[in-house]
């Protein structure tokens, strides 16, 4: 049996913000119709060097997939922008709706998505909290871009989801950053259960 590997930060930052990059290029020499043919394409190509280059598809990468190739085949389809713009409305949308679902239901699927690739163990209250904070994110997400593409033009709502819904997701990462750390460094084993 093979190895498999581990994927680098440069891969990692290939693969998630390639496409991203991409569109924005495409789509300020060329316009959102060309922008959006780009990053279909280049996000199904992100997804197979992920998996030629780790042997393995991370569940959330899928899922931004089968999203982009859905919502900007009815953006060239019918050859209307909307349904692009209003791609990461539903897809955070859905995300915060699935994590909220969970915890109601005393499940967690941010464990279950993140708990292997994160490769660290949290006590289950530690989980608990951190899918409120990804729920927060996500809704802060599908709400600004909500605003943005019904606000902005084209080109600006473009440069908001480049530059803007990076910049929400990267905040959240420090923040996520430290959090764990606070809890994986000095970890007083009072957590509580709910998972």
């Amino acid at each position: 049996m093979t190895e498999t590997p581990n994927p680098t930060s440069k891969t990692r930052l290939l693969v998630e913000y390639g496409p991203l990059v991409l569109f924005f290029l495409v789509n300020s020499k060329f316009g959102i119709f060309y922008g959006t043919a780009v990053l279909v394409v280049a996000t199904v190509l992100a997804l197979g060097f992920s998996w030629v280059t780790t042997r393995r598809i991370p569940k959330i990468l899928a899922f931004g997939c089968a999203a982009v190739v859905f919502f900007g085949a009815l953006t060239l389809i019918f050859e209307d922008d909307t349904f692009i713009k209003i791609k990461p409305t539903v897809v955070s949308a859905a995300i915060a709706a699935v994590l909220l679902g969970g915890v109601i239901l005393g499940r967690n699927p941010l464990k279950a998505v993140m708990g292997e690739a994160m490769n660290m163990s949290l006590e289950p209250g530690v989980w608990h909290r951190l899918t409120w904070l990804w729920i927060v994110m996500f809704s802060t997400m599908a709400l600004a871009n909500e605003w943005a593409w019904r606000n902005l033009s084209t080109d600006g709502w473009v440069n908001f989801k480049v530059f803007g819904l990076t910049g929400i997701s990267l905040g959240f990462a420090v923040v996520m950053a430290i959090y764990l750390s606070r809890h994986t460094a000095n970890d007083d084993g009072n957590g509580d259960d709910r998972a």
